[in-house]
């Protein structure tokens, strides 16, 4: 019996500076590698009854296809894009820039308590504003059930402010394809489509989860930690 595919698509709005060299050719290649931190999560989803997995990431079309064929029902949302809308800025004390997180929260992750078994975070939270990265964490919390499981990246020291911005794709119970997103920088050079905002350490890691029940660290390669938190 074939499986009904289910698949919930949040994000509409068009990417803020969009360019032409974000979207890649099709002769662009993947960098694909092994995640202990994904393989612990597709143990928690694999055999379950129906689910509801949201994925914080662009849309990919395989991991809808990889939930899907499971037996799950996927929600999409680009937080990433939504939380880098200049539309967000505004003007704070003395004129200097600042974000509006009520006015980013009203638009986004707008989900009941308790709907989501599992939820993939991928490494958005290094990208985000700082001042988004606590409340988006919050809504997580929030929306996700007792018991359910979120995958999450965090780089480390080592990587370096132009770390290259990856689109994940499920690739298998083990596997994860990394796919570079880039835009146009200064004299047409290319240059990642969000830059790394920051290092949390595992401390600051932990501080931001400190609402869930327990936190679990992979060291992966390409200077990623992986993290399954469990509400």
């Amino acid at each position: 019996m074939s499986l009904a595919i289910h698949a919930i698509l949040r994000f509409f709005r068009p990417a803020p500076n969009a360019d032409p060299l974000a979207q890649p050719s099709p002769a662009q290649q993947r960098i694909t590698r092994r995640s202990s931190g994904f393989t612990e999560f597709a143990r928690r989803i694999v055999g379950q009854e129906p689910l509801n997995i949201l994925d914080l990431g662009p849309t990919s079309p395989a991991n809808i296809e990889y939930l899907t064929n499971l037996g799950h029902k996927v929600y999409n949302e680009d937080v990433l894009h939504a939380g880098t809308d200049p539309a967000l800025v505004t003007p704070g004390e003395g004129d200097k820039p600042t974000i509006d997180v009520a006015r980013f929260l009203s638009s986004s992750l707008q989900y009941e308590p308790e709907k989501f078994d599992a939820v993939l975070c991928w490494d958005v939270a290094d990208y985000m504003p700082e001042v988004l990265v606590k409340p988006m964490v919050d809504r997580i919390h929030r929306a996700t059930k007792p018991g359910g499981s979120v995958l999450a990246f965090f780089h480390t020291k080592d990587a370096g402010p132009d770390a290259p911005y990856y689109r994940y794709h499920i690739g298998g119970p083990e596997t994860l394809s990394l796919q570079a997103m880039w835009k146009q920088g200064p004299a047409k050079t290319r240059v990642p489509l969000f830059r790394l905002q920051r290092i949390f350490q595992n401390r600051h890691v932990e501080n931001l989860f400190r609402d869930y029940g327990s936190l679990k660290f992979f060291l992966a390669r390409d200077n990623v930690r992986e993290i399954i938190v469990l509400r």
